[in-house]
């Protein structure tokens, strides 16, 4: 879908379909109001209403949307009451549509454009190459919805860089839906190619032959049953001593069986999704591709590989050293991320970082802890914790940070090597937390455990869905956060 704006006023756009909020406490503009009355819609939040031509305009049809009483009316809000409205455009069977950019004088004009537009391309996501004949003639019958000229005042710069961050959602979320015999650590080390060829980054591809060299003992003990070959991919941005190190590292189990402590049938298939925090970074690679932002250095570290049962497997009772030599004794191989992470923050050390951020679909604890909506935050950094959860705040992608205190980092203790990867149910997301402290060598570092966050179920109705611009599967969460991130730290160089 592809996006233009232009200061065209309302009653002159020409358009099949012509969208527009409607505040619950401030009348319609004054063109809608000429053309259908003051009192079409009430404004309600997400309430919507399709009317037909009028003499008014010269759009063909128009949807009004409800975004609520003014004063609650976040970018969030908007991102999420906007992609209701694009989803409900959808329904019109229309190739183009208008949006009409509210005016909110509390919020940054650019903002409010780049919140209004993230949340249509947002929801323009659709996942079907996999369909089958039949099918995808069906889905034509509908068209989808391929261009949108938002109506306003703004910059077109923040139109564009809305579609620069969603190309890396994007990216993230297809890598997520795909289908493990596709998406293969082998996959994943060809996008971070294609990103790399695209951004002029360096970038490193390591094999198991290359892995034992370094002995990295946490990647090579998960894939051990693994027919797929790991792959430990580094891409990076940027020159060190030229702005701030940012190191990014993320799981990448590209398919979590649990190993030999193998994970329940129901819901197995979801386990395909295992590499998000991988997914994530990718995607963040992929904008700064893009954006080329000045006075950064940026690496970004993917731990790729599957976690299967067999005769080969990696098993409960196991000790493994890691790249930077603390040995971890395995409990449960199920609790495999950690694992791989522990030489994906060993390997970032090299870079003497001034930030580590990891991004894991790491426990289900977390989702008991957080649901569905949030993601869990452990750190050893109040600065950086900050500076993560206002990028949270400014994109809508939430977190929270867990408490890691001595008792948990006493609790993942072993008797017989230097810590365990597991200390039972208790806990269980900051006990993840605890131990992959034990591999950042106390720099500044927060660990993001987004395995709620990283996928959605749809519900049968499309007005129930928290976030409208997240539809069933892979969310990409993690990618908008880290972008932002990343810009606030280049402005301030």
């Amino acid at each position: 879908m592809q996006l233009t704006l232009s200061p065209t006023p309302l009653t002159e756009v020409e358009t099949p379909l012509l969208i527009s909020g409607v505040f619950a406490d401030v009348p319609l503009p004054a063109a809608l109001q000429q053309a259908f009355g003051d009192d079409a819609i009430d404004g309600r939040y997400k309430q919507t209403l399709l009317l037909g031509s009028s003499g008014g305009l010269k759009a063909r049809r128009t949807l009004l949307i409800g975004l609520g009483p003014r004063a609650e009316a976040s970018l969030e809000r908007l991102r999420r009451a906007f992609a209701y409205a694009l989803i409900r455009a959808q329904e019109a069977n229309v190739s183009a549509c208008a949006v009409a950019l509210p005016e909110l004088p509390q919020h940054d004009r650019d903002q409010l454009v780049r919140a209004v537009a993230e949340g249509l391309l947002l929801a323009s996501y659709r996942f079907d190459q996999f369909k089958g004949a039949a099918s995808q003639a069906a889905m034509r019958q509908q068209r989808p919805i391929e261009q949108v000229t938002l109506v306003g005042e703004g910059d077109a710069a923040a139109v564009e860089l809305a579609q620069t961050v969603y190309r890396g959602v994007k990216l993230a979320r297809d890598l997520g839906n795909e289908p493990p015999r596709v998406c293969t650590p082998t996959r994943l080390a060809e996008v971070a190619r294609e990103i790399a060829a695209r951004g002029g980054m360096r970038l490193t591809v390591l094999d198991r032959e290359q892995m034992a060299e370094l002995g990295m003992g946490g990647m090579l003990g998960v894939s051990q049953a693994a027919h797929e070959p790991p792959k430990f991919i580094v891409l990076e941005y940027g020159q060190k001593g030229r702005g701030k190190t940012i190191a990014l590292v993320g799981k990448g189990i590209t398919f979590d069986s649990g190993g030999i402590s193998i994970k329940p049938a129901e819901k197995m298939d979801l386990m395909k999704m295992d590499m998000a925090g991988a997914a994530a970074v990718l995607g963040a690679m992929s904008v700064l591709a893009d954006l080329k932002l000045p006075n950064l250095h940026v690496v970004g570290i993917v731990c790729a590989t599957e976690n299967l049962p067999g005769g080969g497997a990696f098993k409960p009772g196991d000790i493994l050293r890691a790249m930077n030599g603390v040995t971890m004794e395995i409990i449960n191989t199920d609790a495999e991320g950690r694992l791989v992470l522990a030489d994906g923050l060993s390997y970032a050390q090299r870079y003497t970082p001034d930030a580590i951020i990891d991004l894991a679909t790491l426990t289900g604890a977390v989702v008991v802890a957080l649901g569905t909506h949030i993601s869990g935050m452990i750190t050893n950094n109040a600065e950086l914790a900050a500076r993560v959860k206002a990028a949270g705040e400014r994109t809508g992608e939430l977190v929270w940070e867990l408490p890691l205190l001595p008792e948990y980092r006493d609790a993942v203790k072993s008797k017989i090597a230097d810590i365990k990867n597991s200390a039972g149910r208790n806990a269980g997301s900051i006990i993840g937390g605890a131990f992959l402290e034990h591999f950042v060598d106390g720099r500044p570092w927060v660990h993001l455990d987004i395995a709620g966050t990283a996928w959605v179920e749809e519900p049968p109705k499309a007005e129930d869905q928290p976030k409208p611009y997240q539809r069933r599967g892979a969310t990409g969460v993690g990618v908008r956060l880290l972008v932002d991130l990343l810009q606030h730290y280049a402005g301030e160089a």
